[in-house]
């Protein structure tokens, strides 16, 4: 980065909030002694800095004071619009009609002579999304419920109930081509992700009294794991340890590598063993189990399940029910 530059996003970091030499020099990955520097040029060209002491203390702008808005450069033009992009292959989301609008705002705010090179960039470089076919009325009402920390009652279709859940959403996200929301499930009585488009009806729960109660212990309690890394989830009517884990190691071809990857849980538990052969060590909670079985029997002959005993005997008696539906003429 420029020094220029860098003195720009100074400012405009400091717009945020009020920020110390140190972190700054993480940020732009420069050492402390030339943040330093920087904010004594900043000083002699005018801008109103000054500095607080103390734990919250570092350096901040005089109140008022603002940079007019500045055009993106031409690499930060191509990275918002590769990400914007990734974004229109989704089958749904909340900014359906806003990341087309950007996308358009961009480039016409982009010189004509650049215009052209961006488009022959974009057409080589992307954020790959699996295409699928999917609606998600309910995926704006379930962020705002996670920002407000609203319990919510959720009709869900899973593949194997279609019941009425009560839930406290935490976050939504995106991966392999869906939306997610992750939610401590009152029913489950420990945290969950739930695929958004399988949730076809949602209100926030009218038992304000004791669910949103219990909601905000949830949500405390949540936000303290986070910060100590803790190993326990607690129900609001019983203290008790999150679901047992159980670790697994099973071996994989080429085929089976690329399938498992592409799970956001298990994608980083692969590593290389030997040659064409790769090797996924692993723990998942024990309440996964039945959904492990079925995973691994599904990916076939590009997986062999090594331990624990229990998982290779479960895989093997689904094989053999397939194989008994199959071996029989059908009538």
């Amino acid at each position: 980065m420029k020094r220029s530059d860098r003195l720009t996003a100074i400012v405009m970091a400091l717009q945020q909030q009020s920020e110390t030499a140190q972190s700054l020099a993480d940020k732009f990955e420069v050492s402390k002694r030339t943040i330093l520097r920087d904010m004594q040029t900043l000083s002699e060209m005018g801008v109103p800095l000054y500095g607080e002491s103390g734990p919250r203390g570092g350096y901040k702008l005089m109140e008022g004071y603002h940079l007019p808005p500045l055009a993106l450069s031409e690499e930060e033009a191509l990275l918002t619009l590769v990400a914007l992009q990734g974004m229109t292959q989704l089958a749904d989301s909340p900014f359906n009609a806003e990341r087309w609008t950007v996308m358009d705002k961009l480039k016409h705010a982009l010189a004509p002579s650049y215009r052209s090179q961006l488009d022959t960039k974009l057409e080589r470089m992307e954020l790959f999304m699996p295409k699928r076919s999917y609606r998600t009325p309910y995926l704006t009402q379930l962020l705002e419920a996670a920002v407000e920390g609203h319990a919510i009652e959720a009709f869900y279709r899973s593949m194997r109930h279609e019941r009425w859940l009560k839930l406290l959403p935490k976050r939504v996200y995106t991966a392999n081509g869906f939306w997610y929301c992750e939610a401590y499930s009152f029913t489950h009585s420990e945290t969950r992700s739930f695929r958004v488009d399988r949730v076809a009806e949602m209100h926030l729960s009218e038992e304000h009294a004791e669910i949103n109660t219990a909601a905000a212990q949830q949500r405390g309690q949540y936000i303290a794991s986070q910060d100590q890394a803790s190993t326990k989830i607690l129900n609001p009517d019983v203290t008790q340890q999150v679901t047992e884990r159980v670790r697994i190691v099973a071996r994989l071809t080429y085929r089976g590598m690329l399938q498992v990857e592409q799970d956001e849980h298990l994608g980083e538990q692969v590593h290389l063993c030997g040659d064409d052969s790769w090797e996924l060590d692993a723990e998942l909670p024990r309440s996964e189990w039945q959904w492990v079985v079925e995973w691994f029997y599904r990916l076939g002959m590009d997986a062999e399940v090594l331990e624990p005993l229990e998982l290779r005997m479960e895989v093997a008696k689904l094989a053999a029910q397939v194989y008994a539906r199959y071996e029989e003429q059908p009538t």
